[in-house]
């Protein structure tokens, strides 16, 4: 009896030890829980000796979190770098309708793909980058949404790339810019063999992700990765850890003079192109604000009429709008 007992015991599982300092997010159905938090923490955790390494200020003010799906942290004080925003947007696992809509509408929609997103977006210091371009490496998998979801990325086309993985394509503006990127050691580090599963896209860029309302004139630029949050996050730290040295690298990309021109010829087009259309809404703009304040101005002269005039008025109106109805009909 002892011999069982024993047998018992030790396949038996160990006691679940409920954490007293949890004050996230929980969901319970008896002895078992689930909490998102740890979710991401795991992944900041991995992450963590790295910014610690590269950031005099790593993790400024820790992990933030706007809801139950998206968490910030921000890490400043490195040369080539004025500052990382890594950004997590994960599925609503908070949500059970909302996770399960997501699981439905992907087996209607094959394209359709929900994952939990981490984004390092690098804001690279002044003069760090020689030149203003655009230029990114994407999963085929991703070109769909990345082409709907970031406009500057519609300075670029897609074009394929032999020093690169075959799951991989190229969105460049011009050939010596893949070139000349490329060389940053950038190639080396895309065809490592455990990054696929988790490789969304890795850009270079001096537009905003969203077309601007107004031209701008200064442009800042980005190095921003993205990746599915890997299971096991030690598989992406290589990748991540090798873009510092990319981004160390990069002041030595070079491109030909002529390719700078037309660099800069694409810009100026399109900074006249919303110079032109933010021109032509405050005219709009200015229209609209004169008719309105004329429909004011004829509301307030009307009420101050006695209630025949006012009544006159009405049956004018009404013979107008029946004049102009015929008129439409008659023409058609």
């Amino acid at each position: 009896m002892n011999a069982v007992t024993n047998v018992i015991a030790r396949l038996t599982p160990p006691p679940f030890v409920n954490p007293v300092d949890y004050d996230g997010l929980e969901f319970k159905w008896r002895f078992l829980a689930f909490r998102p938090a740890y979710f991401q923490v795991e992944v900041v955790s991995a992450f963590t000796p790295l910014l610690t390494a590269q950031f005099s200020k790593p993790l400024v003010n820790g992990v933030t979190s706007d809801g139950y799906t998206d968490f910030f942290t921000f890490s400043t004080g490195r040369k080539n770098v004025q500052a990382l925003h890594t950004i997590f947007t994960l599925k609503p696992r908070h949500d059970l309708f909302q996770y399960l809509f997501q699981i439905l509408w992907g087996l209607i929609d094959v394209q359709y793909n929900p994952v939990d997103d981490l984004q390092l977006d690098f804001t690279l210091a002044p003069n760090t980058v020689p030149g203003d371009f655009v230029w990114a490496a994407v999963a085929k998998s991703e070109l769909r949404n990345v082409k709907k979801d970031r406009w500057d990325l519609s300075f670029t086309k897609t074009t394929e790339n032999p020093l690169l993985p075959n799951y991989i394509s190229v969105m460049s503006e011009f050939a010596d810019v893949t070139d000349a990127v490329l060389k940053t050691n950038l190639a080396t580090l895309l065809a490592g063999p455990n990054i696929q599963p988790y490789f969304r896209s890795v850009s270079i860029t001096d537009q905003p992700r969203l077309q601007p309302e107004a031209a701008h004139g200064s442009r800042e630029k980005h190095l921003i990765l993205s990746l599915v949050v890997p299971s096991k996050p030690q598989a992406c730290l290589i990748l991540v850890s090798g873009l510092f040295t990319v981004i160390d690298n990069i002041h030595k990309v070079t491109l030909r003079p002529e390719t700078k021109t037309k660099l800069r010829k694409a810009r100026d087009e399109v900074d006249k192109k919303l110079k032109e259309a933010g021109q032509k809404e405050k005219v709009e703009e200015a229209l609209e604000d004169k008719r309105a304040a004329k429909k004011r101005a004829e509301e307030e002269r009307i009420s101050k009429l006695s209630a025949a005039e006012q009544q006159k008025y009405l049956d004018r109106e009404r013979k107008r709008e029946m004049r102009k109805s015929q008129g439409k009909t008659v023409r058609k």
